[in-house]
């Protein structure tokens, strides 16, 4: 893996209100190695990535998707998976929408970044989720760079190590309108 900064970690750090000797504190490490980690430099160890998940209120799984194949096979594609907490703030997001910056999102609320129509159903979505415990999938329209984009949405209860729920987690993905006279000219050309 080609060394990439953690932005999504320390903006999380960041809005929990800690700084990197304080997080080093709490799970027994050395500052220069947290930063060597929010850096991208070093990869935890699977107990201090839980240990780190369970203080910033993370699934442990983010760190095991950036070596994933699905990682690269994802990147660029029509899809956009996240993860957010009880409050529905995103802790992490993936391939989000170009019109998202994926470190200022990390946080916030679907409401706080636009407010429309398709992201109070989101919104709606996320909690229903939160509420029964139970994955929900529809497709919702965003407008988006000036048009509207229908998605078909995803939503999954997201448990920590100890089976806590701490969340949830989506994917979505771009789907195309299709033209049907281009469909024909394909089937009889």
């Amino acid at each position: 893996m080609s060394q990439q900064k953690r932005n999504w970690l320390e903006r999380l750090r960041k809005i929990k209100g800690y700084s990197q000797e304080e997080i080093a504190h709490l799970v027994h490490i050395d500052r220069s190695y947290y930063s060597k980690i929010e850096n991208g430099v070093r990869v935890p160890s699977r107990k201090l990535a839980e240990d780190l998940a369970d203080l910033l209120n993370f699934h442990v799984s983010i760190f095991e998707l950036e070596v994933s194949p699905f990682y690269f096979a994802l990147q660029d594609s029509p899809m956009v998976v996240a993860h957010f907490d009880l409050e529905l703030r995103y802790t992490w997001i993936f391939n989000p929408h170009p019109d998202f910056d994926p470190i200022y999102v990390i946080g916030r609320k679907d409401v706080e970044l636009v407010d429309n129509d398709g992201t109070r159903e989101l919104t709606r979505m996320k909690q229903e989720v939160i509420k029964q415990c139970k994955s929900i999938r529809k497709k919702i329209a965003f407008p988006q760079s000036g048009s509207i984009q229908e998605y078909d949405v995803t939503c999954h209860p997201l448990f920590n190590e100890k089976g806590e729920l701490i969340g949830g987690s989506s994917a979505s993905t771009q789907l195309l309108k299709e033209n049907g006279s281009d469909c024909s000219q394909k089937i009889h050309s």
